[in-house]
């Protein structure tokens, strides 16, 4: 079986570990976490660090940081993970879609601007797959219309806009460190801003809004707190950083090599005039209107091939009709992505030779 994702753990995760064991600080206490705080920060050019027990948990305590409430409206695309509409769901603000571009499969930002109203607060950036979303012109539009900018890169880690690191964009921004993510720390999150009070803001919501005085709450947080045990395996696997970008977009290269040729099925850009893909997951999409995803996967599976679909977009997605959001709201792009999309292992410990199987496999299956 050739997984979807398998992680590299083979640096000195083990050693930060038995030091967390040693020493006894294992809980959000011990000294790592503020260390992965401040070298992820740096790392990303930004002036503070807050890490979290997940990326949704990222998210949440950036809608709420931001003073996102009931009656606001967040511009966000359909096409995403359900974390990012749920944030704001959960405030009692409105998630507001955009379609995707099919090049890129980011959200069409040519469709932001006619999309905001006087209830428009904020917009949430996803950065998606390896690629970034167009930043100059999200930029400028919440300038010129007073926005907050959210930004998701929790599948961007490493990854630059014209240079300029993804996550540095935002008001806020926020990070996933699940095992598929370029730096992991088994579940995790972060949050950063280069605004003090914001930052000082998430630290309060992130551990139960504890005042001065202990045990003493004027209002609701969460425990959302990152172990020591989790930010060691952070700091561990950020030593690799450069090494990790590297492995990826071989992996992407290689990939590309193999199977541009193939009519069947659309691969990823390569690059834009802004970036060059990233490629954190390898992902096709079947041009031919009679061949699914599905149908793809299920002929993969059965050659010990592990695949994951693409995103579930939001406008489609039961939890929310049962809420009455996005009643009669159509995106095409999105749902083709959805019907006809998936992605091929793509985790770090993928080898050269499994790649190759990979692709010839995949081919046969086309064929």
């Amino acid at each position: 079986m050739i997984p979807v994702n398998e992680p590299l753990l083979n640096g000195n995760e083990k050693k930060y570990l038995n030091e967390c064991i040693d020493t006894g600080w294992i809980s959000s206490e011990g000294p790592f976490v503020k260390k992965l705080e401040d070298q992820f920060a740096t790392k990303n050019n930004r002036a503070y660090g807050v890490s979290v027990c997940n990326g949704t948990a990222a998210l949440e305590i950036a809608v709420e940081a931001l003073g996102i409430t009931k009656g606001d409206e967040v511009i966000m695309p359909t096409f995403t993970i359900i974390s990012c509409a749920s944030a704001i769901v959960k405030m009692g603000a409105k998630p507001v879609l955009v379609d995707s571009d099919l090049q890129t499969w980011n959200m069409d930002v040519s469709q932001i601007e006619a999309k905001i109203t006087p209830k428009t607060k904020a917009i949430m950036v996803v950065h998606i797959y390896g690629l970034p979303v167009d930043m100059d012109a999200i930029i400028d539009i919440a300038k010129r219309h007073n926005l907050k900018i959210i930004e998701d890169a929790a599948e961007a880690h490493g990854q630059t806009y014209k240079g300029k690191a993804c996550g540095s964009f935002g008001d806020i921004s926020v990070f996933s460190f699940y095992p598929n993510k370029l730096i992991t720390t088994g579940e995790g999150g972060m949050v950063l801003t280069n605004d003090e009070k914001l930052a000082e803001r998430c630290k309060s919501l992130r551990n139960l809004c504890f005042s001065s005085k202990r045990f003493v709450h004027e209002e609701l947080g969460w425990n959302m707190r990152m172990t020591n045990l989790q930010a060691a395996l952070g700091v561990a696997q950020l030593e690799r950083w450069d090494e990790f970008i590297g492995i990826k977009r071989k992996m992407g290269r290689l990939y590309t090599s193999l199977l541009k040729d193939e009519k069947k099925i659309s691969i990823p850009v390569e690059k834009t005039t802004y970036a060059e893909n990233m490629y954190w997951v390898f992902g096709v999409i079947s041009e031919d209107k009679n061949v699914t995803a599905e149908m793809l996967m299920k002929k993969l599976a059965e050659k010990e091939i592990g695949t994951r679909p693409f995103f579930y977009p939001m406008h489609l997605q039961p939890v929310f009709k049962k809420m009455g959001l996005f009643v009669g709201e159509s995106y095409p792009n999105a749902e083709k992505m959805y019907k006809n999309g998936f992605y091929l292992p793509s985790g770090l410990a993928l080898t050269e030779v499994q790649i190759q199987e990979v692709a010839k496999i995949l081919k046969s299956v086309l064929n």
